[in-house]
């Protein structure tokens, strides 16, 4: 998050389903290190970092994985590979980078005697591939070690998010206050609210924000994003493309805003400017899945060579055994519409691993349009338990219920 304590040089992961996702992680530097606060996972939850300068090719990066190769039963070697493949993992949105990180890390993976590095790490790497217990077990034992490094905490906050563990996620930002300071907290606090009901009281305290003198010290991309959601889970739609279109203007390379602003113009039938932003080369899954729902709704040609494109890459995740289940995926096979039914089921296995809004969005809408709307009946107790609330989940769940109604009426 911060590459001193209260933020500069900040870098973020988030969640994750994905995110995703729910914003954190290192400079690639052999002097600085930077601490980082989650943000929204590119496909999922929400995890982020915001190291435009992080790529395969770099030169930091290079003398990392060198490092490594050199000598693999190296820990400290090992974790910073890690750690360096697991952001470029993050910034690509690609899987298979998640897959290097474990590798690097595979002779301590069972163990639990380790420094506070390596497990922190380590439980990354785990929530990369869905394992978020897991994940959660290996930060807290590295806050165990440590409790003074904010980004464990910051960590331990977004998972604690996805899980939908409100109350810890509350005792996360009581000790993000103790070791980093107000302003690191009520960053994390503005989260909290718009993912718990008080998307306004979110609104307010991220504009609270802005005044501070500290505001500087906020990674943009991390803040924008979180304004912009914090206005679309109140139903500010226009203020929230607003701010996604001139953070984007901004900042080009970012996954994450590009993928918001996307989502969020596909849902508000913008689709011409969706189409632009999503024509990209080396698109990850997520952009790609908006590029073609987009197309679609412009019956424009592009469309069946997208879909192919699609087709291809699931195809080609299934021949690598990949058993993750990635949002794209069931966007495909719900909002694009290709199979209800196995959308429907695949939200099923989805929502036991993670609870995240589009993922009840998604849950819901499959539900319904396969026609069995008393399957989504762990969506409605999660909205009850976390009072979460937004005009596309309040609207799905209309439906449900009046769907639910008219199958009791013919019983």
């Amino acid at each position: 998050m911060m590459a001193n304590q209260t933020g500069k040089l900040k870098q973020r992961i988030v969640a994750l389903s994905l995110v995703s996702a729910f914003c954190f992680i290192c400079l690639l530097t052999a002097t600085a290190f930077a601490q980082e606060r989650f943000r929204p996972h590119n496909n999922t939850v929400v995890l982020k970092t915001s190291i435009a300068s992080q790529t395969k090719g770099n030169v930091a990066f290079k003398t990392l994985e060198a490092a490594w190769r050199q000598q693999p039963q190296d820990i400290q070697a090992a974790t910073a590979y890690a750690r360096a493949v697991f952001i470029l993992g993050m910034n690509e949105g690609d899987l298979r980078w998640y897959g290097s990180a474990k590798a690097a890390l595979l002779p301590w993976w069972q163990q639990t005697q380790l420094p506070a590095e390596t497990l922190f790490i380590r439980g990354l790497v785990k929530q990369g591939f869905h394992e978020f217990h897991e994940g959660l077990r290996d930060i807290d034992l590295a806050i165990a070690q440590n409790p003074r490094k904010t980004e464990f905490w910051s960590w331990r906050f977004a998972l604690n998010l996805l899980l939908s563990d409100l109350n810890s996620a509350a005792k996360d930002c009581e000790q993000i206050e103790v070791f980093a300071g107000p302003l690191e907290a009520l960053q994390h606090r503005a989260v909290l609210y718009y993912r718990s009901g008080r998307s306004e009281l979110a609104i307010q305290t991220l504009k609270q924000l802005q005044l501070s003198p500290a505001f500087s010290q906020i990674d943009s991309e991390w803040f924008q994003f979180q304004l912009g959601e914090a206005y679309r889970v109140a139903g500010q739609n226009d203020m929230a493309l607003s701010v996604w279109r001139k953070q984007l203007s901004a900042m080009p390379q970012s996954h994450l805003i590009r993928l918001s602003l996307a989502e969020l113009l596909n849902k508000q039938s913008l689709f011409e400017e969706a189409k632009k932003i999503t024509d990209i080369e080396n698109a990850s899954d997520a952009i790609l899945m908006q590029a073609l729902l987009a197309n679609k709704e412009l019956k424009d040609r592009k469309e069946l060579k997208l879909s192919k494109v699609i087709e291809s890459r699931l195809a080609t995740q299934a021949l690598r055994e990949e058993s993750l289940i990635e949002r794209p995926k069931l966007i495909y096979l719900i909002d694009y519409g290709k199979d209800y039914k196995a959308g429907l089921q695949l939200s099923i296995e989805n929502w036991k691993i993670q609870q995240e809004p589009r993922d009840a969005i998604l849950f819901v809408k499959a539900a319904l349009l396969a026609q069995q709307p008393q399957a989504a009946g762990p969506v409605v107790s999660w909205a009850q338990q976390t009072n979460y609330t937004e005009p596309e989940l309040i609207d799905w769940l209309g439906q449900l219920n009046e769907q639910l109604k008219r199958q009791g009426k013919t019983k």
